[in-house]
């Protein structure tokens, strides 16, 4: 092996490097089938809703997936300190119940995490939604941004200005910003996320 150091210079540049020639994609970064059997990975990356032309990303490819690790142990150390204690374990949650009360799509929405501000029309929201019957009599609209449905279980029909969908788990809807809709229930139930997208395009002066 070398010793010789190869810099590669230029701030906001994009760079590569492999330990074997031929390990990188080609004209993509997450193929099917990774050279050697690799396992593609993305550990950074900016948030979906930034433009196009500002998005950066680190991909690495893996012998083994990051995930196959066994659990982590916390070190005592007399020069490290920190209030909060988060842990790097994975961690789980087990599926949202049905609710036992009628209760529609609109009314089974759950937040599960924000970021970003509505007002400055950045970042983005995730739900969770789970429900058991069809909205009557009731309509909805998002005038906060564009809005991502994926159904996990129970398949949906979402009536809309434009004409109505139907979708099941292995799909998504996307609905505009300010579209009338109202979701029935083509099951007994259904359970599912939904991420408001509050301004992928939309850039402060």
């Amino acid at each position: 092996m070398s010793d010789e150091r190869k810099y590669q210079s230029g701030f906001g540049n994009e760079f590569s490097t492999e330990a074997i020639a031929g390990a990188l994609p080609t004209y993509q970064n997450s193929p099917q089938k990774v050279s050697f059997g690799l396992y593609a990975e993305q550990i950074s990356g900016t948030a979906f809703t930034a433009p196009r032309a500002d998005n950066r990303r680190s991909w690495l490819y893996r012998i083994h997936p990051s995930v196959v690790h066994t659990p982590f142990s916390l070190i005592n150390s007399a020069h490290l300190n920190t209030e909060i204690i988060i842990t790097p374990n994975q961690l789980r949650w087990s599926p949202f119940s049905i609710p036992e009360t009628p209760t529609d799509f609109i009314e089974g929405l759950m937040t599960i995490a924000v970021s970003g501000k509505v007002a400055l029309q950045t970042g983005c929201s995730v739900y969770m939604y789970a429900c058991n019957e069809s909205m009557s009599k009731k309509f909805f609209y998002d005038a906060d941004g564009e809005l991502l449905i994926v159904p996990q279980l129970g398949k949906l029909r979402i009536r809309t200005e434009l004409g109505a969908l139907e979708i099941q788990p292995g799909e998504i809807c996307v609905l505009p910003r300010g579209l009338k809709f109202t979701v029935d229930l083509i099951d007994t139930a259904a359970r599912g996320y939904v991420c408001e997208n509050h301004g992928a395009s939309f850039r402060l002066p």
